[in-house]
């Protein structure tokens, strides 16, 4: 568990909101599949990967989505405190995930806040290159400022903060509890 920046802390969802808002999301995502015989759920490094574990859970239990190709991507641009970390979004292949085929598939991929599209149009730019049959977007927070040419498909909540304030996603197993925390910077 990482050291978390100093600032004002204000607990926006808790644990119990939180699982209902993924049930919908998973609702969500069943309508977009239903008829969809091959689909992926692509997590995005850190926190999307293990919502989309919680994803692909309440599809498999509540909507029947049995095979589906899972998998991670990591993708480098901005530390949880919104500093710039990469000029350039970084994205690193699994090596194990470069065999798999994607095609005629329809690809979830899923993030844990929207901010200005970076990491989700780096993920769309690589997914596109497999040939999938359609790519769809998923995050569990849009912060409604997002710069590049990407929109989310499936959101969980939609906050509008000030440009300082700092939207934390905690997800097991990165943090103890599935909550989302509203931080204003000292």
């Amino acid at each position: 568990m990482s050291e978390k920046p100093a600032g004002r802390r204000t607990c926006l969802y808790a644990p119990e909101q939180l699982e209902l808002i993924v049930d919908d999301m998973a609702r969500r995502a069943a309508g977009l599949l239903t008829g969809r015989t091959r689909v992926a759920i692509v997590g995005i490094l850190r926190r999307g990967a293990p919502l989309a574990d919680r994803l692909h859970a309440r599809l498999q239990a509540q909507w029947g989505l049995a095979d589906c190709v899972r998998l991670d991507l990591q993708i480098k641009r901005y530390a949880d405190d919104l500093t710039l970390l990469h000029p350039d979004t970084r994205l690193t292949e699994n090596p194990a995930h470069a065999a798999i085929d994607l095609a005629d598939h329809t690809v979830l991929v899923v993030d844990d806040v929207m901010y200005r599209g970076h990491s989700l149009l780096r993920a769309v730019q690589y997914l596109a290159g497999r040939q999938p049959a359609e790519i769809r977007t998923v995050v569990l927070v849009d912060r409604g400022v997002a710069r590049l040419p990407v929109r989310t498909d499936i959101v969980g909540v939609r906050l509008d903060v000030a440009p300082s304030d700092i939207i934390e996603c905690n997800v097991p197993p990165y943090e103890a509890s599935f909550r989302i925390d509203l931080l204003q910077p000292d």
